[in-house]
């Protein structure tokens, strides 16, 4: 049971009756006649265990778009239910408004729509529902509380996906389907066509030429050759969802970051005509998703990826290169999203890429932390001096790690949030363009 405000002005009405008619008498008086309207009002009031509940949630929204939620209240009782609705979904759901009126006929059916606007990725849940109905006198209440699970699943926002065209106009280009061609070591053939202004000159084909004339003029017509990078290679995406990934750089996660710059690389990658996996691992296989091309990669890795947060182990790095094998026999471009801060911490890494690099090419993709960068050039104060200095060695601890890196013959791609996901896949078109896939 649950009293309204009405009721306390009822009792606070008693004053009057008790000043009249004396202290304890006047008092026992009212005392009856408030628990008689009390009883009156809870024994007319519509019953919340006779409602009916249904559930119409969105299967998946992306995080920070809203969607609606509606509720659908039947009462197949013999009273009207007037009241409040509570639709008790987890607070990073961001559901508002939290409470509603109600008024639920004997025998009708009502919708209640709560908007739904996440601010965490994931599986966001309703748990269940309250009901509290008054009575006509709306001194008291019937209260009762449902249990009418619900999940959305939120997915990542995938913003990384605005630097999908300029990279697809450059794969375009790579691919000989403008006039700007890149000629590189390794790839493949793909036809003649004539020259046209800014054309690369090494791709003129002489012999062609000199077999085609102008009718008109009869003067010989340029060729060149255009090429386009191999298709159907592999590439392997693998996130570390250890300890290290869980830390908050530019308000956002490090692995949120890592799953911004994996999307953007597996559309990427996909269109070029190339065959991607994605793999989420610290100690263990946390996400996969392997088969897939085109939209259906895209999809599949999004909805993996929602729920997966970090876990507070030390990665296994040592288990790479069998987790790779496992993937793909083919040498393929594997891409290593992870953390590198100290020495000590990346030594497990960097003992593992000898062996991964003799057979594929490697690409470390890390964040780094822009206040890092901008601590070290505040030095107003003496505490600001040590911070400087605090931020240097930071520094350069990271420098060292990426130079040990690439000694063991893998790539380094090191970027603030925002910038990672288009940095590396800048390195993939570069890598592309190269021929080295």
């Amino acid at each position: 049971m649950a009293i309204s405000g009405w009721f306390v002005l009822l009792l606070a009405a008693g004053a009057v009756p008790v000043v009249l008619l004396g202290g304890l008498p006047g008092l026992a008086l009212w005392g009856v006649v408030v628990a008689i309207v009390a009883a009156v009002d809870l024994v007319l009031a519509g019953s919340p265990a006779a409602l009916e509940f249904a559930r119409d949630v969105p299967a998946r929204l992306r995080l920070g778009e809203s969607g609606t939620a509606r509720l659908a209240v039947a009462n197949p009782g013999r009273r009207t239910v007037r009241g409040v609705i509570r639709d008790a979904w987890e607070p990073s759901a961001g559901a508002r408004p939290a409470r509603h009126r109600l008024t639920v006929d004997a025998g009708d059916r009502v919708v209640v729509a709560t908007t739904l606007r996440p601010v965490r990725r994931g599986e966001r849940r309703a748990a269940s529902v309250t009901v509290r109905s008054f009575g006509p006198l709306r001194m008291v209440a019937r209260q009762r509380t449902i249990a009418v699970p619900g999940v959305v699943r939120v997915l990542p926002p995938f913003t990384s996906r605005k630097h999908l065209p300029s990279r697809l106009a450059r794969l375009r280009e790579l691919d000989g389907r403008t006039s700007v061609m890149v000629r590189g070591q390794g790839t493949e053939f793909d036809s003649l066509r004539e020259y046209v202004r800014g054309d690369d000159v090494r791709s003129l084909d002489w012999r062609a030429s000199a077999r085609r004339r102008d009718p008109a003029s009869g003067q010989m017509k340029l060729v060149v050759r255009t090429w386009r990078p191999e298709r159907d290679r592999r590439v392997v995406i693998v996130i570390d969802s250890s300890r290290t990934s869980a830390a908050r750089i530019a308000d956002e996660p490090r692995l949120d970051t890592a799953f911004e710059s994996a999307l953007l690389l597996a559309a990427l990658a996909t269109r070029a005509g190339d065959r991607v996996d994605v793999l989420v691992h610290d100690r263990v296989v946390r996400g996969r998703v392997q088969g897939a091309t085109g939209a259906e990669l895209l999809a599949r890795t999004v909805d993996m990826l929602a729920p997966i947060e970090p876990e507070m182990i030390e990665g296994d790095w040592h288990a790479i290169p069998e987790l790779v094998q496992s993937v793909t026999n083919q040498r393929a471009l594997v891409v290593l999203v992870t953390p590198i801060d100290t020495p000590g911490a990346s030594r497990p890494l960097l003992a593992m890429l000898p062996g991964l690099t003799r057979k594929h090419v490697v690409v470390v993709a890390a964040v780094t932390d822009p206040d890092v960068v901008a601590a070290t050039r505040d030095r107003s104060g003496s505490d600001d001096v040590y911070r400087a200095a605090s931020a240097e060695r930071a520094l350069l601890d990271v420098a060292r790690v990426d130079t040990a890196i690439r000694q063991t013959g893998a790539e380094v791609v090191t970027a603030p949030p925002a910038d990672l996901p288009p940095a590396l896949a800048d390195r993939y078109l570069a890598l592309k363009a190269a021929g080295r896939l």
